[in-house]
């Protein structure tokens, strides 16, 4: 099979790689289509991993063959597919941290050599214990592989949402609208809150209202706290999501959001980076501090559900579709987007 093999920092090969062999209790899905996901770019571009390792996660596909001892599972059938599973008896697992857990860091879907995803290949192999721990979701007929590519990043955004504990009548500051800030949006529409966005392209300030912002500004506005103070009553917003690593949008998301409300880091910032903060505006303001990484199982139903039945529009974050020996130019667009760049799109 053809896959995009990470041979070091900004090294993808396009090869011709066995298909994985099956153990009795793992299955085979052929990929149709696995999203590119600013975690996999990262990956590409740093050298945080040996290789070799063929990544991508994001994925939706047709069950090509199952081991022996696989069972509710067919061949032909449309899924998508999680993949990490927390193991669900550690500490972490216990208490939530799901994606703290060993299991679900160290146990994932792999298309050869160290697993790590393994999308971005023809063929991607699940293993047992995720198999039978639900990290493989059938998709309804009437849903796209397209849009079934979208739960695992549905999850993620999700699980920030609920860590944020955002409700209905609050309004919420999203910094960035890029793919994922437009998510955030739809979502926090969809739990009946009111979105904010702020970005640097008027392309996606304006798609930010398209897809249901209450009002969207330019980043660099150096009125924007008062912007902010003015829609909120003087009060500010109850919520910031920070969906960009970026030390201007956190210093502005403490300007911007009201007594004992939230900060949440949800984009990765460089290693180097040390941001300085006076400790006394978070004791004096009751500002919450808080990251949310990768997905939750908790949630992983209501990732699909809402994808499934079309509670927030997916398709409508979709810009670009790559053939996966392009993988290269698809990073490389990625990383210098054009105004109309959002969700980049794979295909083996």
């Amino acid at each position: 099979m053809k896959a995009q093999v990470f041979r070091g920092v900004n090294q993808l090969s396009y090869e011709d790689i066995p298909v994985p062999s099956l153990e009795p209790d793992e299955v085979l899905v052929q990929v149709q289509v696995v999203g590119l996901c600013q975690s996999d770019i990262k990956k590409i571009r740093y050298p945080l991993y040996e290789p070799p390792r063929i990544f991508g996660h994001e994925t939706a596909g047709i069950i090509s063959a199952v081991g022996s001892e696989v069972k509710g599972w067919q061949v032909r059938q449309r899924v998508a597919v999680m993949h990490h599973i927390p193991c669900m008896r550690c500490a972490y697992c216990l208490n939530d941290n799901f994606s703290m857990c060993d299991v679900y860091k160290n146990i994932s879907t792999t298309a050869g050599f160290n697993a790590s995803g393994g999308g971005f290949a023809e063929y991607v192999k699940v293993p047992g214990h995720i198999v039978r721990n639900g990290g493989i979701i059938p998709i309804p007929d009437d849903i796209s592989f397209e849009e079934a590519s979208f739960v695992e990043p549905t999850n993620c955004c999700l699980k920030a949402v609920k860590k944020a504990q955002i409700a209905p009548g609050q309004t919420v500051l999203i910094t960035g609208a890029g793919p994922i800030g437009l998510m955030f949006i739809m979502l926090v529409k969809y739990f009946g809150a009111k979105a904010i966005a702020t970005d640097l392209l008027p392309s996606r300030i304006e798609k930010a209202l398209n897809v249901g912002a209450e009002a969207a500004f330019d980043a660099r506005d150096a009125n924007l706290p008062a912007k902010i103070q003015s829609l909120t009553n003087g009060m500010g917003v109850d919520v910031t999501l920070l969906a960009v690593p970026s030390e201007k949008a956190f210093f502005q998301a403490l300007d911007c959001t009201r007594k004992g409300g939230k900060i949440l880091f949800f984009a990765e910032f460089p290693d180097e980076v040390e941001i300085p903060v006076n400790p006394n505006i978070l004791y004096r303001r009751e500002i919450d501090l808080m990251g949310s990484y990768s997905s939750s199982y908790r949630i992983q139903s209501l990732a699909a559900d809402i994808v499934f039945n079309k509670r927030i529009d997916v398709q409508a974050l979709i810009s670009d579709r790559y053939p996966l020996q392009d993988l290269s130019a698809a990073v490389e667009q990625a990383i210098a987007p054009t105004p109309e760049t959002y969700k980049i799109l794979i295909y083996p």
